[in-house]
């Protein structure tokens, strides 16, 4: 596997890569790295794929700007259109996970005739929805049902990557040992935060380290958020909102190219992300396939790699016997 920059006409993206043949780029979510796709950059290469992950804006090894305006779904989907062609390539399958997944999604809507399937994990396509901004939404829902609010929403504070920053080996020991599926149900996120809290302070001091995390691997993870903080990924949910806003357009627009899903049993984030189950095939209207895997909590690549693993492949397999079909551009 091999570690390299390639630039591009905004920002220098750094990608993990291993390979040759049609590409398959892996796109991670928070608080991750590339790294995090390292099994399934194996895994594709020796079946004969380029799987290509990169450090996605704001993270790690690309970094970029310091305005929460410049993380907008636009950006991201603008990044990976660039890296595509800076890779020499017109076509790709795109596969997301958590927050990557909703950039992959949105790569699909937006540039079909580019990003010709796609996979989602943890994270389902999200339709635009008409009944206003999301966090005020989330917001207006928690304060009608008596619960607390979900920090998707509490992350737009100006302030609330500074207890990351504080110490970044906590928070993410933290976090990952909080939305694993080995973590009792008892200790995991439940996501939401109460008024006055801070999301690791309600994550007990008692985490470890989850199994499949490598010391190595994890001193990897310290030393990059400890270059860059968390205030740009923490950018990514600043503008839900404003994303919201500028989306109007793509309202009612469906994904037509061939599409899966794949999520763990126990991840924490099925109790929120809306996954709209008996949904997906009416948004995804070439969905090959949904896969629960058991006992995975929402690190499920890194969890169950050999199994996320496959399921990619029998994605990307069951496509070579899928008749081509031209993109269907979502009308203006």
């Amino acid at each position: 596997m091999e570690v390299k920059t390639v630039k591009t006409e905004e920002l220098p993206i750094q990608i993990r890569r291993a390979g040759e043949g049609p590409l398959v780029l892996l796109i991670h979510g928070f608080p991750d790295l590339s790294l995090a796709w390292h099994h399934q950059i194996e895994g594709l290469a020796a079946a004969g794929y380029h799987a290509v992950a990169p450090d996605m804006r704001g993270y790690g090894g690309t970094g970029g700007p310091s305005q929460a305006e410049a993380y907008s779904i636009f950006s991201m989907v603008g990044d990976l259109v660039a890296l595509v062609e800076a890779l020499g390539y017109e076509q790709a399958v795109i596969v997301g996970h958590d927050w990557g997944a909703a950039v992959a999604w949105h790569c699909a809507l937006l540039r079909p005739d580019m990003f010709h399937a796609v996979m989602g994990m943890s994270v389902p396509f999200q339709p635009r929805r008409k009944q206003g901004p999301p966090t005020t939404v989330m917001n207006y829902l928690a304060q009608k049902n008596g619960e607390d609010q979900l920090y998707l929403a509490a992350f737009a504070a100006p302030d609330a990557h500074l207890a990351m920053d504080a110490d970044p080996e906590a928070a993410l020991r933290k976090m990952f040992w909080a939305f694993d599926g080995a973590t009792p149900q008892s200790d995991q996120a439940t996501g939401r935060i109460p008024a006055g809290r801070d999301m690791l302070d309600l994550i007990s001091d008692r985490a470890t380290l989850p199994a499949w995390m490598s010391q190595t691997h994890f001193e990897q993870y310290v030393a990059a958020f400890r270059q860059t903080g968390f205030e740009r990924a923490v950018h990514w949910y600043r503008k839900i909102d404003a994303n919201w806003a500028r989306t109007r357009w793509l309202q009612g627009c469906k994904i037509t190219v061939p599409a899966a899903f794949l999520v763990g049993e126990r991840d924490p984030v099925r109790n929120y992300a809306g996954h709209f189950e008996g949904e997906l095939s009416e948004w995804l209207t070439d969905l090959h396939a949904v896969t629960v895997v058991p006992g995975a909590g929402h690190w499920v690549q890194q969890e169950k790699p050999e199994i996320v693993t496959q399921a990619i492949l029998s994605f990307l397999w069951g496509l070579s016997l899928h008749a081509s079909r031209p993109a269907q551009l979502c009308p203006a």
